[in-house]
């Protein structure tokens, strides 16, 4: 009997050809500077972790705790009998952190675009998006249906003459943009698209997963780092990265969240967070405000590191923030100097087609607020190293 998905060994096939087939690598112990992948001590340049919350000891305390006075789950979607105090309590905290009406948390950041942008549009709506969002945001505007405009990268001016085309046309229009550019590490242009967007009666939608913890006051996110507080509608953060859980959230009106309450899926139809990561998150944004200097110190190292990578001859692209790009050009060659550099001890993931255009083809690296000087020193010495020996660098 024929196998009817024969064409997807065929499609992993094709991609091991390539050089481009990936193997997860598993981790063995805590996410932190150094961490053990495979078997293997390696300097971790590949988390999200930007602050090393994901092993804070009151972030620990905080999950254990819950644990132990709730349980390990909350046994229900939100709107059944799934919505704990906890839950309720890090949605209060995460709004007046935000400076905002409300907030609504989701399973993930990934949950929270895709499920804002397609509750809040209809198919007879126009979308505004630059050319290198987020996947999710991608997501979400095709599960909405509405029609979709994209802008090239940045060019706020595109951004505009598309809402000005549109401006005699039917229906909502919503101006979306990434605020730090997960590929990349620039930095969205959010005053002239905020600018643009009011002058065209657009709604204003900024992702906020990668400035969350990173930007502004106390990692308050672009919005914030550009002082556009009360002209932004739609404030997208997330819990997985700076905060060191598990988790996404929206910010708003009250209104906004009362009507994602009520229409978007990922929230209906998901089951709540456990009491041990709400708690944890709770902790996490006690942290941000009582504990500054982790901001400053990863801040600190990004501009070591990245200095240190151009010093050596590598291009790191237009980046303005910790995710640092090493760019190569082909993907083969990307992957092929990832496994290089796990093997030589440093673990930084190769990145290519379809994530970024063809021809782009990086090394994408992140450094932690802590990371150590020494830690750093060896990953350079290392990129260095690997570099020359594969002709990557003269």
């Amino acid at each position: 009997m024929s196998n009817p998905l024969a064409y997807l060994h065929d499609q992993l096939e094709d991609w091991r050809t390539q050089g481009t087939y990936q193997r997860l690598r598993v981790l063995e112990s805590e996410s932190a500077a150094e961490s053990r992948f495979d078997g293997k001590e390696v300097i971790n340049l590949a988390s999200n972790n930007y602050l090393g919350l994901t092993t804070h000891p009151r972030l620990r305390e905080a999950a254990l705790e819950a644990v132990r006075r709730f349980g390990v789950g909350s046994g229900a979607v939100r709107t059944i009998s799934g919505t704990m105090r906890l839950h309720m309590q890090l949605e209060e905290r995460i709004a007046a952190f935000k400076n905002v009406e409300a907030c609504v948390v989701f399973q993930s950041g990934f949950a929270a675009n895709a499920g804002t942008v397609s509750a809040i549009l209809t198919p007879e709506d126009h979308i505004v998006s630059d050319e290198l969002n987020h996947a999710s945001i991608i997501d979400g505007c095709r599960l909405s249906k509405a029609k979709i405009h994209v802008f090239p990268h940045k060019d706020t001016a595109a951004a505009e003459k598309i809402l000005a085309e549109l401006d005699s046309v039917a229906g909502r229009k919503l101006l979306i943009t990434d605020g730090v550019f997960s590929m990349d590490g620039d930095i969205g242009p959010l005053p002239g698209l905020v600018e643009a967007a009011e002058r065209h009666g657009a709604i204003m939608m900024v992702d906020d997963a990668h400035a969350s913890g990173v930007l502004g006051r106390n990692g308050r996110g672009t919005i914030d780092h550009f002082g556009m507080h009360g002209r932004v509608q739609v404030q997208v953060g997330t819990l997985s990265k700076a905060v060191g859980v598990l988790g996404g959230y929206v910010c708003g009106s009250r209104d906004l969240i009362e009507f994602l309450y009520h229409r978007a899926r990922p929230f209906l139809f998901s089951t709540s967070h456990p009491p041990a990561v709400a708690a944890a998150c709770l902790a996490a944004f006690d942290v941000l405000e009582q504990e500054p200097e982790r901001i400053d110190q990863l801040w600190a190292n990004t501009r070591y590191f990245k200095q240190g990578l151009v010093a050596a001859g590598f291009d790191t692209g237009i980046s303005e923030t910790p995710i640092t790009p090493v760019m190569v050009g082909e993907a083969r060659l990307a992957f092929e100097f990832s496994r290089a550099l796990f093997d030589a001890g440093v673990l930084a993931t190769g990145i290519g087609f379809p994530t970024v255009p063809k021809g782009r083809a990086r090394v994408r690296t992140i450094v932690t607020s802590t990371h150590t000087r020494e830690e750093l020193d060896r990953a350079l010495e290392i990129f260095r190293t690997v570099a020359r020996r594969m002709g990557i660098l003269g």
